[in-house]
């Protein structure tokens, strides 16, 4: 059995409090890795070294700090395979899914190799007799991530990219569910020239999250997960004088008007749906086509191509289109609202509650599910189900179909399928949502914007990457300077002459 590590000071460090977290192959549902549970003392000895080496790294000059994050973005590419690989076996994904997911936090990395240009100040020459203003971006300190298991390259690389481009050190707590391609690019980040603990990897649960949070070490706080949990870390975070950023749970809705081209909107809501066993914030999860003919049509689509799907391990090939979910407890949950659907009187037109793979039938594997004529009341419309499941409501109109969202408890990401202008414009310009789609089914702002939910998906003032991230690692001060001219009589400064 495989015991993981913490990433302390530039090396990998056993745990010691004696406490792990199974780590398992969600393919065969076997325990593949035991994941130490960091101790408050072990949580605090890694903050505490990690302020020790920021003061170092705070005061490199941009341009060094730019080139570590070039070089790793050369690592990752050489590592790429290796990396998606382990991903893959730890999380469940296909191989294009975790290229994917690190391509995404790559793009990040790349980004911050534009530092020195983002964390200029400004200035104002002569803002007064002899006076000059100025201003400066600097480092929190020390700031701590706490990332989920659904993107376990990407989450932590669009956090911990841009807190080291500020110069900041991190502690990173990655999910105990797939701890090891965190552990890896900690180690990238080592060989990129990053010097040793400026970036912690502390394995751990809420032991170790509540000693980040309490810590007066500790200046901003990012967290990427469900909203009860976001709630919680928001709270904590700020009654203890942090900057936060808390990012919680969706329910992504995709309106398809009765002018979309059909057969793209059924080929988008599969992949965005079903994509990556639905394990994503930007899943859809909910298609709302306007009128009946329309949503009679979009099923007809649906259910061939939903039953085309080839769902096995990731070691199968490229041509599967998603694998296991997580763990056991993550199926047992989506099962049991699979059937709180049937219970509370949906329609399920694709039922795979009997799915079974045969080779893996102790694997976290769930078939894909398609619900039609679901209501506002049902639980499978109101919870995140984070799973292979696509819930159809019917919209008698327009108005109907974006009231739906826009009064949804959620607010992370949406979109529209229509080839017309002025309601694609009305969307984008009324929907209460963060991140808006028009013809695309996952509107995931690249690197150089910021991603980001309103109402519950999101609990504080600025996004992740983008020109945010960067306000948000950085505290802003300001200089007013006078410096006196013409003063000096017989070699002493005439003091009077500053009145």
């Amino acid at each position: 059995m495989q015991e993981l590590t913490h990433f302390l000071n530039g090396q990998q460090n056993k745990g010691t409090s004696g406490r792990f977290a199974d780590v398992f192959n969600p393919a065969t549902g076997e325990v593949q890795s035991q994941c130490p549970m960091a101790s408050v003392d072990e949580t605090t000895k890694a903050i505490e070294d990690a302020a020790a080496a920021q003061v170092a790294w705070g005061a490199t000059n941009p341009q060094k700090r730019a080139r570590v994050m070039m070089a790793m973005v050369g690592l990752m590419n050489r590592d790429m395979d290796k990396l998606a690989e382990t991903l893959s076996r730890e999380h469940g994904k296909t191989i294009p899914d975790a290229k994917g997911d690190l391509q995404r936090g790559l793009e990040v990395i790349e980004y911050c190799i534009g530092a020195p240009q983002m964390l200029k100040g400004e200035f104002t020459d002569s803002a007064g007799p002899g006076i000059d203003m100025y201003s400066m971006k600097q480092a929190l300190g020390v700031v701590a991530s706490i990332m989920p298991f659904n993107f376990p390259a990407m989450m932590p690389l669009w956090h911990v990219g841009p807190a080291l481009a500020c110069g900041n050190a991190v502690v990173l707590k990655p999910s105990e569910r797939d701890p090891s391609v965190p552990l890896m690019l900690a180690e990238l980040f080592v060989e990129a020239g990053l010097p040793a603990g400026v970036f912690q990897v502390v394995n751990g649960d809420k032991e170790a999250v509540d000693t980040l949070l309490d810590s007066e070490i500790i200046q901003g706080v990012s967290f990427v997960g469900s909203t009860p949990i976001a709630q919680y870390i928001y709270s904590r975070a700020t009654a203890n004088g942090k900057r936060a950023q808390c990012f919680g749970g969706a329910k992504n809705h995709l309106i398809v008007m009765p002018d979309a081209d059909m057969d793209q909107a059924a080929d988008a809501l599969i992949g965005a749906g079903f994509g990556a066993a639905g394990e994503r914030c930007m899943a859809i999860s909910v298609a709302v086509p306007v009128g009946e003919e329309t949503a009679d049509r979009l099923v007809e689509k649906l259910v061939p191509r939903i039953e085309r799907l080839r769902v096995a391990p990731y070691t199968d090939g490229d041509d599967v289109d998603y694998g296991p979910v997580v763990t056991r407890e993550a199926k047992e949950r989506i099962m049991g609202l699979i059937q709180s659907g049937v219970d509370q009187g949906a329609e399920l037109v694709v039922d795979n509650r009997e799915f079974s793979l045969q080779g893996y039938e102790n694997g976290f594997f769930v078939g894909p599910h398609l619900f039609d004529r679901v209501t506002p009341d049902m639980d499978i419309y109101k919870t995140e189900i984070f799973g292979p499941v696509l819930s159809c409501v019917r919209a008698g109109s327009y108005e109907e179909a974006i009231g739906l969202a826009m009064d949804h408890e959620y607010g992370n990401g949406t979109a529209i399928y229509t080839r017309d202008g002025d309601t694609a414009r009305d969307f984008a310009s009324r929907i209460n949502i963060g991140m808006v789609g028009i013809n695309v089914p996952i509107p995931v702002p690249l690197a150089y914007h910021t991603f980001g939910g309103w109402k519950k998906s999101m609990f504080g003032d600025l996004n992740q990457h983008g020109p945010d991230s960067f306000k948000f690692y950085t505290r802003t001060k300001t200089v007013t300077a006078r410096w006196p001219s013409g003063i000096k009589e017989g070699g002493e400064f005439n003091f009077k002459a500053m009145d």
